[in-house]
């Protein structure tokens, strides 16, 4: 586990070199190469304390020692000097491994500015190398700042993401294991610890004898195209313990020389972005195509043994892309090697790339045994799928891992697969896949709606209702002018988000746009349902209460009136999340057939009758909730007796004690995290010493937003600025809190800054009639709250209804 001392020695390291050098993989590859050069240090002081001698400097090399370069007199211009020579001529060093003299190679200085060198030397300095394991977990902090190597398409792949595919993959003592694009070393690290964790007894005692040890080291196999990464893999597994990693510099694409060479397991994540004019292979392999992603994976499947297995991470073309090369691709995995498809969530990978992947798991012995191919879904893997990738108490990674493995298991035992209904996942005939014609890997595609456990006959949507798109906008004023006929945009249908009858377009077209542009009309009744771009996945969703012309980026389906009730449908997509089907979730965009495809139970239109009546009755109430809850607002009569006394002279400011940054922040904790956003709290923490106290109550006003909020007791800032504003005697803070929200403050827009409030008078009554006015405030926000309640439980009536239908 990283311990913040080590944390802060590389994130002060980096401070250091950002004025210098402002690219982080220079930053890193500079601490990369002081590491190393201070670690051969201590290990020759190690060596000289137990009797031996200096190996690495010694000789003309002795010169170099950390002891010269940080000895106290010594000049800046000295200094910079000795350290520059020192890592240009390491690669000449006689007295050093192979290994350092990769490290080494065209090593330089990029900067001569002896200053910033002294202060990186004496952080480096604070380094010690009695604990390799621990500055192996510091290293990889290290290298989680270089996220992606956007060029060639390579992602930093998260840590918990490559135990969990070799928790999958299940890699042995004995076996090869290779990843053939490694990047820094993840995977094969990660294996590592999975064999060495597999052979500890209960005393934690390793089981491995010495020959085994080795044997295992020396089967960690990865290649990379870059010198500089294979640097940094060689680094960060020399700091996991293995002395003598074995990381090539290959091209696995363009060259044959290891095309020979197989591997009991190969995990990797693959760069997924093919160079401009693609890839040029050689003639080897089966699947000719000159993109990347398909040559990765047509590389492993074919360099597994008899026996081998994989896990690759892909991008979401390989699962459905129509190109011939894609198919082929899929044909081959279907017939001989695939047996598992783990889908991702879209954020895996940010905040570097918001690509969508999966997770291909190959297994060429089980293959043979298998009928199916197992399908998986990972909504979410432990965090959040923002930016910052907090941590959150929802994974469904353990789940899968486990349901994954009886799979696998039974495959082995040749047992049934009558009775395993995994949660999480499902399994589909290959037949069926091979019935696609394009092999498509997408599990939608096989996957019954829960129409299926439906008491209902179920339908697919199309064989119901026309689905079609709308029309092109016109473009140009010359169309709108004295516009009178309503013209919907996705814009509009996203204003309302859900309605069952909605109306009142925000633009018009005229009579020029319907015969010039050859519109087409969309009845009354006709349901809406975006399919392409961002509000695709929002679930937007309306029924048309008046015949309308419609974009093209929204799909019309327009029910067939003898079998289905167009609210019923409505109704029911309403469920239907749009990222349950769209084949590229990197690039929203639904086909009409997609969306026909949609199967849903079919009721007789009595039943739908009688199933719309009730989720009426339902909506009425949640509409008349709706409108408490939407209007009110807290209000004060202020009474001309009242004393009017500017604000600064009954406030006054508190500067909290410290603040935290986002990436700080925890789901919970027993300190609320309280900045100008329009969240009561950011996050949570549990760290005391970063809290201000705000006693009996304090009023948070955010300069930017215009955010009043209320706090009790302790809590931290967030890292956005915020105003803490105490009351002074005869003033109530809660009193305050609800005149704020309640005066016209938030209607002046952004930016009212707290010394625009400090020119603001405010009204002051004595502290019991304060008191009096906060109680009935509060009784009030009771009954509101009591109407929030009464929304909740109506929808959960409607989810009820619909569920009954669904048989969910």
């Amino acid at each position: 586990m990283l311990d913040s001392d080590t944390k802060r020695r590389i994130d002060t390291a980096r401070d250091i070199l950002v004025g210098k050098v402002p690219d982080p993989k220079s930053q890193v590859e500079q601490i990369t190469i002081a590491l190393i050069y201070k670690f051969m240090n201590d290990m020759d002081a190690q060596n000289e304390e137990l009797g031996g001698e200096r190996l690495f400097f010694a000789g003309d090399f002795a010169r170099y020692r950390w002891s010269e370069l940080i000895r106290p007199g010594i000049g800046g211009y000295e200094m910079l000097n000795l350290y520059a020579e020192a890592i240009t001529r390491m690669p000449e060093n006689p007295g050093i491994p192979g290994l350092f003299r990769s490290i080494f190679n065209n090593a330089f200085l990029p900067y001569r500015d002896p200053e910033t060198l002294r202060l990186f030397l004496k952080t480096i300095d604070e380094f010690n190398y009695d604990h390799p394991e621990n500055l192996g977990d510091a290293y990889e902090y290290l290298l989680s700042v270089l996220g992606s190597q956007g060029d060639a398409g390579q992602f930093r792949t998260p840590r918990h993401i490559i135990d969990f595919i070799v928790g999958v993959i299940d890699p042995q003592k004995r076996e090869t294991i290779l990843d053939p694009a490694c990047g820094t070393g993840g995977f094969l690290i990660s294996a590592y610890r999975h064999v060495q964790q597999a052979n500890t007894d209960e005393r934690g005692d390793s089981l491995l004898t010495g020959d085994e040890r080795q044997r295992l080291a020396s089967n960690l196999l990865g290649y990379d195209i870059s010198p500089d990464m294979v640097r940094l893999s060689l680094v960060n597994m020399y700091l996991h313990g293995l002395r003598a990693p074995n990381i090539a510099e290959y091209d696995t694409l363009t060259s044959e020389e290891r095309w020979g060479e197989y591997a009991d397991v190969i995990m990797a994540n693959p760069p997924f972005m093919t160079p401009k004019g693609g890839i040029r292979p050689h003639n080897r392999f089966t699947v000719k195509s000159k993109r990347s992603e398909v040559l990765f994976v047509d590389y492993i499947a074919e360099h597994l043994t008899p026996a081998g297995r994989a896990g690759v991470i892909v991008p979401e073309g390989v699962i459905f892309q129509s190109q011939q090369a894609h198919t082929r691709l899929r044909k081959m995995l279907v017939e001989d090697y695939l047996v598992a498809v783990v889908s991702l969530p879209a954020g895996v990978f940010n905040p570097y790339s918001g690509v969508k992947t999966s997770i291909l798991i190959l297994d060429k012995y089980l293959a043979k045994r298998a009928d199916g191919i197992a399908f998986f879904k990972v909504k979410n893997d432990g965090y959040d799928l923002g930016a910052q990738r907090r941590p959150i108490d929802r994974n469904d990674l353990p789940t899968v891992q486990a349901e994954l493995a009886e799979y696998l298991l039974r495959l082995l035992n040749r047992e049934s697969m009558d009775g395993f209904a995994p949660k999480l996942g499902m399994i589909v005939a290959k037949e069926k896949i091979i019935a696609s014609v394009d092999y498509n890997l997408t599990a939608e595609r096989y996957q019954h709606t829960p129409a299926q456990n439906s008491k209902f006959p179920y339908v697919r949507l199309d064989a119901v209702a026309e689905i079609v798109a709308g029309n092109p906008a016109p473009q140009g004023d010359k169309y709108f002018q004295d516009g009178e006929f309503p013209f919907i945009r996705t814009a509009d249908v996203g204003a309302v988000h859900r309605s069952d009858n909605f109306a009142g377009a925000k633009d018009k077209v005229n009579q020029r746009a319907v015969d010039e542009k050859r519109l087409r009309l969309f009845p009354a009744g006709t349901i809406l349902f975006p399919k392409s771009g961002a509000s695709t996945f929002l679930n937007h969703r309306v029924v048309m209460g008046e015949p309308a012309y419609v974009t093209s980026h929204l799909a019309g389906i327009i029910c067939d009136a003898s079998k289905v009730l167009p609210k019923y449908v409505y109704n029911l997509l309403c469920k239907v999340d749009a990222r349950e089907i769209t084949p590229d979730q990197a690039y929203p965009s639904l086909r009409l057939t997609e969306i026909g495809a949609i199967e849903i139970p079919l009721p007789s239109l009595k039943t739908q009758q009688e199933i719309v009546a009730e989720i009426d009755g339902y909506q009425r109430v949640i509409e008349g909730a709706r409108v408490v809850v939407d209007n009110w607002q807290p209000s004060i009569a202020i009474s001309q007796e009242w004393a009017t006394i500017k604000f600064s002279e009954v406030t006054k400011l508190v500067t909290p004690t410290a603040k935290l940054k986002t990436n700080q922040f925890n789901e919970s904790g027993q300190y609320p995290i309280i900045d100008q956003s329009q969240k009561q709290t950011a996050g949570y923490t549990d760290d005391e010493s970063t809290t201000t106290d705000a006693g009996y109550g304090a009023v948070i006003f955010g300069d930017h937003t215009c955010t009043v909020k209320f706090v009790v007791g302790k809590f931290t800032q967030g890292a956005d600025g915020i105003k803490i504003i105490k009351t002074k005697d005869g003033l109530d803070p809660k009193f305050l809190y609800y005149w704020m929200k309640a005066h016209p403050l938030q209607a002046t827009g952004y930016n009212r800054h707290y010394s625009d409030l400090k020119r603001m008078s405010v009204p002051i009554t004595s502290l019991s009639t304060q008191q009096a006015i906060v109680a009935d405030i509060e009784s009030e926000q009771a009954l509101v709250n009591a109407n929030l309640e009464l929304i909740e439980r109506m929808e959960k009536r409607i989810a009820t209804a619909i569920g009954r239908v669904w048989a969910t």
